[in-house]
C-alpha cells in the first residue's frame, strides 16, 4: 500500500534537503513516488495565502487533502512542510491510511545561525512579524513516527537513510 511521509519542522531544519534525499532513494524502489515541498506548493496554489495562523492552517489542510487523493491513488508522496498543527497531523493519521510522520528537530540557535531564508534575522529586527515558533504558534509533533535531530552532526544524506532504515525495518514502508 502507498504511504504518506510527512515530514515537518520549522523553516531552515533541512527538511527538504533530507526529505529529497529520501524521495531519491525511495523512488529507486517504488517507481510511483511524488515529492512534494511547502514552498513550491505555495505557488503551485497562486500564492493566495499568508503567513496568518489561518492561513497556515488553510495551507496545511491543502496539503493534506492533496497527500491523501494522491495516495489514494497509489503514489507514495514525501510531503516536506511546517504545518506545525497538532490538528493537521491528527486529521491525516485519521484520514490517510499508511501515514508516516517525521520531524526534523533542530535547536533555535542553530535555527538562527543557518538563517538560509533570512527570515529569523529579519523577525529579530521587526521586519517579519508571522514567523512560525514565534508570532504564528507552534505545536510541537506529539507522537511522530520518527524524530530526527538535525543540528548539522549528522549529514542529509545519513538523515535520509536513517527515514529509509527505521520504515523498512518497521516493515511500514510504501508499497
Amino acid at each position: 500500500m502507498a504511504a504518506v511521509y510527512w515530514i515537518t519542522g520549522l523553516s531552515g531544519a533541512g527538511k527538504t534537503t533530507i526529505g529529497r534525499i529520501f524521495y531519491e532513494k525511495l523512488k529507486t524502489k517504488y517507481s510511483g513516488t511524488v515529492f512534494l515541498d511547502g514552498d513550491i506548493m505555495r505557488g503551485i496554489f497562486g500564492n493566495d495565502l499568508g503567513y496568518s495562523e489561518a492561513d497556515r492552517r488553510k495551507c496545511a489542510m491543502r496539503y493534506s487533502r492533496l497527500c491523501h487523493m494522491l495516495q489514494s491513488q497509489g503514489l507514495n508522496v514525501i510531503c516536506c512542510t511546517i504545518s506545525m498543527f497538532d490538528s493537521v497531523r491528527e486529521w491525516n493519521r485519521e484520514n490517510i491510511e499508511n501515514y508516516h510522520e517525521i520531524y526534523v528537530k533542530v535547536t533555535m540557535q542553530t535555527l538562527k545561525k543557518r538563517d538560509q531564508k533570512g527570515l529569523y534575522s529579519a523577525y529579530e529586527s521587526g521586519e517579519e512579524k508571522e514567523l512560525a515558533g514565534f508570532q504564528v504558534g507552534l505545536e510541537e509533533p506529539k507522537c511522530p513516527d520518527l524524530t530526527i535531530q538535525n543540528d548539522g552532526n549528522i549529514s542529509p544524506e545519513k538523515q535520509a537513510e536513517k527515514i529509509m532504515s527505521f520504515f523498512e525495518k518497521s516493515g511500514k514502508e510504501g508499497m
